[in-house]
């Protein structure tokens, strides 16, 4: 049986990265909360990108409505703990790996040690997960820590990126602008300014954000681990083009579109503002 060789197992991103630049990426530790949908094709996208060392929270399991978008959901998995699963196969990846396990999730108690030298966090949360995901990003932005979120929507991807000493992701959302039962549609148009998954959307009565329910793709997923990996490649390496809030950028398969989005002053943003506005009236909230 052939021993695994950190050098070996890597070898191939040679090329696009340097010799030097694997090296950093083995030294770096990367914080991701939420292992289902996005959050566990984030972390094996990473592995294979050669990060070494990872924080991971999830309290979930497992279940049949998770077999069409998240990575570890299979027959043998029903009923497992998603982070158990996703962490067996992230050590079949590199055995070597140095893992932190938040098996109760991110709380109040623990955001603190769960992003304790952690040098990016990639959001991994539920699209519904409104009062921990503010949690986890008001303590980045108190800490320095960069954070990128990629949401899966449609068949694409739509990327945003704090970072250190610029719009926070309270700043850029306004979540608490409004009633509790608005937060999930001003997260929704702060993510997606350009709207490019509303024109394919097969049927409409699928998407219910009074009752936290939406339909989702394999395909958006995949995109979003890519990106979010890329992403979290150029802010650790400190070199490529990024684009911070309130910019941002969407990209979608299903229409071979790419559009570069930027809100100043985020869902304040007088486009943003009537977009809510529009949407609270058709919704009836």
């Amino acid at each position: 049986m052939q021993s695994f060789i950190y050098e070996n197992a890597f070898s191939r991103n040679i090329g696009w990265l340097t010799c030097q630049e694997q090296n950093v990426l083995r030294n770096k530790r990367v914080a991701i909360a939420g292992l289902g949908g996005v959050g566990g094709v984030h972390l094996l996208t990473l592995c294979r990108l050669g990060i070494g060392k990872f924080h991971l929270a999830d309290f979930d399991t497992f279940d049949l409505a998770n077999f069409n978008r998240q990575a570890g959901a299979t027959i043998s998995t029903l009923g497992l703990s998603k982070l158990n699963v996703m962490t067996l196969q992230a050590r079949d990846i590199n055995p070597e790996l140095e893992i932190r396990e938040f098996a109760e999730g991110v709380t109040a108690q623990n955001v603190e040690d769960f992003l304790k030298d952690v040098d990016i966090y990639i959001d991994g949360l539920d699209f519904f997960a409104f009062r921990v995901r503010e949690l986890v990003f008001a303590a980045c932005a108190e800490q320095g820590i960069p954070a990128v979120t990629a949401a899966p929507l449609g068949m694409g991807a739509a990327v945003l990126n704090f970072l250190p000493g610029g719009m926070s992701f309270n700043e850029y959302f306004r979540l608490n602008d409004g009633p509790e039962k608005e937060k999930p549609l001003r997260f929704l148009m702060g993510l997606a300014p350009a709207r490019l998954q509303m024109s394919y959307l097969a049927d409409p009565s699928t998407v219910d954000l009074i009752n936290q329910k939406g339909p989702s793709t394999a395909m958006a997923c995949q995109l979003c681990a890519g990106i979010a990996a890329t992403e979290a490649l150029k802010i650790l390496l400190g070199r490529g083009p990024l684009r911070v809030a309130p910019k941002g950028f969407h990209f979608d398969a299903y229409r071979n579109k790419l559009v570069l989005t930027s809100r100043p002053g985020g869902n304040r943003h007088p486009l943003q503002r009537l977009a809510i506005l529009l949407a609270k009236r058709k919704l009836g909230l």
